[in-house]
């Protein structure tokens, strides 16, 4: 697959190494950094998209969505509007002894997104989970542990209400 490095610094986006597939489009008010984003994905307005995180192809992100480091999604996955995924289990602003955190006192946690699954609008998925194939995320849930391929999750937390095969 050949990637294109995008670096912008616009009163309108800012992608700073953003590795980029073929015919992939990137709204207004997007901010990304060190992130790799599949031919034809469309990401959508005052997404940010954070290092080291990694979308698969013909996704659609939707606006107002946090992807944060440690998060891959796979190929044809919707995030829907207002999206946060976490990648810390422990967050903490500074240390026991008041000093402030930096990226040596904490580890990213990973998180995977299937092929072909579905989250829906304002969803939120700890981190260190797989959201299997096909699967789907109701709206406004917040998803605690692995949802199975093709399964149906919705509530706080999230708990699977139909089972299914992947799509």
């Amino acid at each position: 697959m050949s990637f294109t490095v995008l670096n912008e610094d616009s009163p309108r986006r800012s992608l700073v190494n953003v590795r980029v597939g073929e015919g992939v489009k990137i709204f207004n008010f997007v901010n990304a950094y060190g992130c790799e984003i599949g031919a034809g994905t469309k990401v959508g307005t005052f997404v940010e998209i954070q290092k080291n995180a990694r979308i698969g192809r013909n996704c659609k992100i939707s606006s107002h969505s946090f992807i944060c480091e440690g998060v891959e999604i796979g190929d044809e996955v919707f995030i829907g509007h207002n999206v946060s995924f976490i990648n810390d289990k422990f967050p903490r602003a500074a240390n026991p002894d008041g000093s402030m955190q930096t990226e040596a006192d904490w580890k990213v946690v990973t998180t995977r997104v299937g092929n072909r699954a579905s989250i829906g609008t304002s969803a939120t998925i700890l981190c260190g989970l797989t959201i299997g194939e096909g699967a789907i995320i109701g709206a406004g849930s917040v998803v605690t542990k692995d949802v199975p391929a093709g399964a149906t999750v919705a509530g706080n937390p999230a708990r699977v209400i139909e089972r299914g095969a992947a799509q």
